[in-house]
């Protein structure tokens, strides 16, 4: 059937398959929109600190 070699194998198959899936999820759930919304405020504010530049 398995060899030992083949199971470690299938093994470390399974473990970098289930890392890279959480390690997606987390991208897609948490440092994605973490990283739009602070380029968003960072354009607000900006835009904001040119507008009281420009009435002044």
């Amino acid at each position: 059937m398995f060899d030992f070699d083949q199971y470690l194998g299938f093994l470390a198959f399974l473990g970098i398959l289930t890392l890279g899936f959480w390690l997606m999820i987390f991208l897609t759930a948490f440092v994605i929109p973490y990283w739009i919304t602070g380029s968003l405020l960072e354009k607000r504010k900006l835009k904001k600190e040119a507008k009281l530049k420009e009435e002044k």
